[in-house]
């Protein structure tokens, strides 16, 4: 008996999803749970944005009094940024948007290229005017997902390994930035060299975590179990509605999840590779575009460099996608190195502007897209 229940728990552990089986759940649904609600404009969130975006506009504002230059030389590296130059750079942006769909539709099976755009654009937008606003954007695509008839555990399956794929190329970016300027004779300030050593330590703690979540299903099957045994019955009673009181079966929730997240990973791993690092890469091209039209004199590797570790920033959960704590950091690298003072101010202001605000107006064009498109009836506006 004991060896029959042995192998009835290592075929728990063991088992396998197919991604027809993930495709289906799609068209069957699932009911578990409410279905999501758009949230509601509060007074909090308007003073969360007003405030945030407050903050950003004061750092950059004063940007010019940090940088001991002014708004006058700032202009004059501005106004070297042609008509034809903003079209080759609004491409970019756009290019950098669309090639991200490959991530988001790797992510979750039958999501069409044309719909992880209305995804992208709508949850970067929100992102990009709330501090933190991260949670909210998740919480957007949640909502679009269902409106088009995703599987709840479909789309947290999802979300969770395209964030994750996120965080591992985006932390580990700021070493390769390292490595671009390694033989530099240009030293690297401390402060900043020990952040990115740090943002990849960080990666490679992620990476780990992650491919023992993958390849140990008994390890996530016993810390399903203790969550289960330890604090099942204060879950049962934080659940909402009908399912107040039940038990929500944390193991089996975690091992379903996990199998989920192993097919899509072994699946996907290419085009969501892809997805992230062309955005990452096309954006860089983005960057180096712009310094090279505000004539920022740099080597190519001092660009990347920059641009790698500032990348860093837009974590900062303080304003809205780390909005002025960017633009510092990489303008601190910028003259560091040599550029100057006015047109690296020119240059990190334009590329806030095509990376950051230009996504709020396509993010609006997303929800108006998703506001007409077909819905499955899953979800309630």
């Amino acid at each position: 008996m004991r060896s029959s229940g042995r192998r009835a728990d290592a075929a728990e552990h063991t088992r396998k999803v197919h991604i027809d089986e993930i495709i289906a759940d799609n068209q069957t649904g699932d009911e578990d749970g409410a279905d999501p609600v758009m949230p509601k404009l509060t007074w909090r969130l308007v003073l969360n944005a007003v405030l945030g975006l407050g903050l950003a506009a004061v750092i950059i504002v004063l940007l010019p009094v940090v940088t001991q230059t002014s708004w006058e030389k700032i202009g004059h590296h501005l106004s070297l940024v042609g008509p034809r130059t903003c079209l080759e750079l609004f491409g970019l942006t756009v290019l950098g948007l669309a090639v991200y769909t490959f991530t988001l539709s790797a992510a979750l099976p039958g999501l069409s290229h044309v719909k992880a755009s209305i995804l992208n654009v709508s949850g970067s937008a929100v992102s990009n005017l709330l501090p933190g606003g991260g949670a909210v954007g998740m919480a957007s695509s949640y909502l679009m997902l269902r409106s088009w008839g995703f599987a709840r555990r479909n789309i947290s399956t999802g979300l969770i390994v395209s964030g994750l794929w996120n965080v591992l190329f985006r932390v580990a970016l700021p070493l390769a930035g390292i490595a671009a300027v390694s033989s530099s004779t240009d030293a690297m300030p401390s402060l900043v060299r020990r952040g990115a050593w740090w943002g990849g330590i960080i990666g490679l703690l992620l990476l780990i975590g992650f491919v023992v979540a993958l390849t140990r299903p008994s390890w996530t099957a016993w810390l399903g179990g203790q969550i289960d045994d330890r604090f099942g019955h204060l879950i049962a009673r934080l659940r909402r509605g009908d399912k107040k009181g039940k038990p929500l079966h944390v193991k089996n929730m975690l091992l379903d999840q996990r199998a989920r997240m192993s097919t899509i990973t072994k699946r996907g791993w290419f085009p969501m590779s892809f997805g992230v690092i062309g955005q990452l890469g096309i954006w860089f091209l983005l960057f180096w575009r712009v310094m090279d039209a505000v004539h920022v004199n740099l080597p190519v590797a001092d660009l990347f460099a920059a641009y790698a570790i500032s990348r860093l920033m837009t974590a900062i959960p303080i304003t809205p996608g780390g909005l002025g704590f960017t633009e510092v950091s990489a303008f601190g690298i910028l003259v560091t190195w040599g550029a100057s003072p006015a047109a690296a101010t020119a240059g990190v202001f334009v590329f806030m502007v095509f990376t950051h605000l230009a996504e709020i107006p396509l993010g609006a064009l997303g929800w108006l897209a998703w506001w007409t498109s077909p819905k499955a009836g899953a979800a309630r506006a």
